[in-house]
């Protein structure tokens, strides 16, 4: 095997790799989250068209005015909530330096705008040594870019994304992921606004992997968050799903979260067999949809569980089932 082949092999592991392991650790980390909110069916038919309208409304930005311009802009705003999504990230792994008896400092805030009920903030010593850390990570990307900084964003963003984010039921799901698969065929088959906006937009809302690592000018493989973070909470709701199907027993079934899991492996490894193939932009969510709801249902429909899947929902549930 020659060495640019290797590079594209290596290129493609890692967004493979960056892809899968977010979905994983996000779903577990979602058993544990309380007051999330819930995507209503209506909301879920709306957000194609409002994400039609984003994606345009950007193409136009960046066809009209100077992309550095533009870019700061994006960049000023996603670059706040990565590091918001970084220090939360990292609050776990730093939590066990520090004692678990210390009583959390409270900060509170109340705007002239709201005449009650303040906004209150709880940290400790961990958040602190994050959010730190999670700035330093922040000012690196601002002041290099490097693809490094930008996938540790990114990677946190899907992580969270995944965790705190509820479709609400099965059936919100399926009109979600159903809509957004022509979404995605439109765009990158049906026109260049997708692939014109992704190749513009440098701010931290994509996977980069070098296609040879030792060039001297990096050209890029990508993957946007979008192919993570969707089909991610509709298989963290799968999950979520297994447990309340387990009905509080000792031995938790995690059969949908891993049919679905697996099925999503091998959409996205079509998905990137497609695009070396034919050297061309692919929407992912073509094969990733079908991938997911496909699986959910046809294990649903061998079970004989098409009913309760169908019928789940986790509306008026402000914590979520945890496991051993």
């Amino acid at each position: 095997m020659d060495s640019e082949k290797i590079d594209q092999l290596t290129a493609y592991t890692a967004i493979f790799s960056m892809a899968i392991v977010p979905i994983w650790i996000g779903a577990h980390l979602s058993l544990n989250q309380k007051g999330m909110e819930s995507m209503s069916s209506e909301d879920a038919m709306k957000f194609p068209f409002i994400g039609s309208g984003v994606l345009f409304g950007l193409y136009i930005l960046f066809k009209m005015f100077s992309k550095e311009y533009v870019n700061m802009l994006l960049t000023g705003y996603f670059l706040l909530f990565g590091i918001l999504a970084v220090s939360a990230t990292l609050t776990p792994i730093f939590a066990p330096l520090f004692s678990k008896n210390q009583k959390p400092w409270k900060w509170s805030w109340k705007p002239f705008w709201k005449s009650k009920d303040p906004y209150e903030i709880e940290f400790g010593k961990a958040d602190i040594v994050s959010l730190i850390a999670a700035s330093a990570i922040g000012a690196w990307y601002v002041y290099t870019k490097h693809w490094i900084s930008n996938n540790i964003l990114g990677l946190s963003f899907s992580i969270q994304g995944v965790a705190m984010l509820s479709l609400g039921s099965y059936k919100v799901g399926c009109i979600l992921l159903g809509g957004l698969f022509f979404y995605d065929i439109f765009w990158v088959f049906g026109t260049d606004v997708m692939v014109t906006v992704a190749k513009s937009f440098d701010a931290p809302v994509k996977l980069l992997f070098p296609k040879h690592l030792f060039a001297e000018t990096l050209e890029y493989s990508m993957l946007g968050l979008g192919d993570i973070v969707i089909p991610g909470i509709f298989i963290a709701l799968l999950l979520r799903f297994d447990i309340h199907r387990s009905n509080n027993k000792k031995a938790i079934s995690k059969l949908y979260f891993y049919v679905c899991y697996f099925s999503y492996f091998l959409g996205l490894l079509t998905t990137i067999g497609v695009m070396h193939f034919f050297r061309a932009a692919q929407p992912a969510l073509l094969y990733l949809v079908p991938a997911c709801l496909g699986s959910s249902m046809l294990l649903a429909l061998v079970r004989g569980e098409v009913g309760a899947l169908v019928a789940y929902t986790e509306e008026n549930k402000d914590t979520k089932p945890k496991t051993g």
